[in-house]
């Protein structure tokens, strides 16, 4: 039975008439990246670069996204084409690149997005979820059409040549990442430091001028207005792992008194019940 594929998160960016909104889904959990996929939210982005995320996992996620009314983008741990192949043929179709720092590394991306003589991607569709294994209609010839790459630029030198990368046929979107791009800086830690929003919203503005749409993670929501407002066409605005982390510490923090130790910091606990501490002070769990 022939089955299409759905659009592309380059065809989503283009047919809206305003910025697209999303979240990161870090959890390596299908559970918890089906629970967001009803969010409301524009598009989930699969981490696999800093998650415990694989080649099953990922796709699980992917399964578990698959008919909500919600883009699926994943983030590679590497631009590698054999690693792009992989997640290809796994059935990504929206791919985030990182650390993408000149036109070469732009180049190679999309290269092994592509089959030949195109690009360099191995042909395995019959095999692969991608095609739905020969159900997708000519897919080694419109494979292209159904893929969209997103370039992350999120170093000094990538911020240098950011209006080369954006030439470079292929590259659907740029995205920035400030934790890097402030690292590469000597800014480590300092995403809003004034340099970093200066380096961000020049790339933003170069985005603007080639007409390619570009994104940036700010999951401070002035942040993310701040540069909505210069221009960007999709924003990163949350994580499932720091919502979590977030939520359960604003719990302990209503419903565990607070209590000082002896160096003067404040800690949590409650009637004996959830903690204790072993004679040397160290916190262990009770069950």
């Amino acid at each position: 039975m022939p089955l299409p594929l759905g659009p592309t998160f380059r065809e989503a960016l283009a047919s809206s008439d305003r910025p697209l909104a999303g979240m990161w889904v870090c959890s390596a959990s299908p559970l918890i990246a089906e629970l967001c996929a009803g969010s409301g939210l524009d598009v989930l982005l699969v981490d696999a670069e800093h998650s415990p995320n694989g080649l099953e996992s990922v796709l699980a996620q992917v399964q578990a996204i698959h008919g909500y009314p919600i883009h699926t983008m994943v983030r590679l741990p590497v631009n590698d084409t054999v690693l792009i192949k992989q997640y290809l043929d796994l059935g990504v179709q929206n791919l985030l690149i990182p650390m993408v720092h000149s036109v070469a590394d732009a180049e190679a991306a999309v290269a092994a997005t592509r089959y030949p003589p195109e690009g360099v991607r191995g042909v395995g569709s019959a095999l692969a979820r991608a095609a739905r294994w020969n159900r997708v209609p000519d897919y080694p010839a419109r494979a292209g059409e159904t893929i969209s790459v997103t370039v992350q630029i999120e170093s000094a030198t990538a911020v240098e040549a950011v209006e080369d990368i954006l030439k470079v046929d292929g590259v659907d979107a740029i995205f920035m990442g400030p934790a890097d791009l402030a690292a590469s800086m000597g800014l480590l830690g300092q995403q809003e430091h004034p340099k970093v929003r200066a380096a961000v919203e020049h790339c933003l503005e170069a985005a603007v001028r080639a007409g390619v749409p570009a994104g940036v993670n700010a999951f401070n929501p002035d942040t993310a207005q701040h540069y909505l407002d210069k221009g960007a066409r999709f924003v990163f605005v949350g994580a499932d792992v720091l919502l979590l982390a977030r939520g359960s510490e604003a719990l302990a923090a209503r419903f565990i008194p607070a209590t000082h130790d002896d160096d003067g910091a404040t800690t949590h606990d409650g009637d004996g019940d959830h903690t204790t501490h072993d004679d040397g002070g160290n916190f262990r769990p009770s069950y």
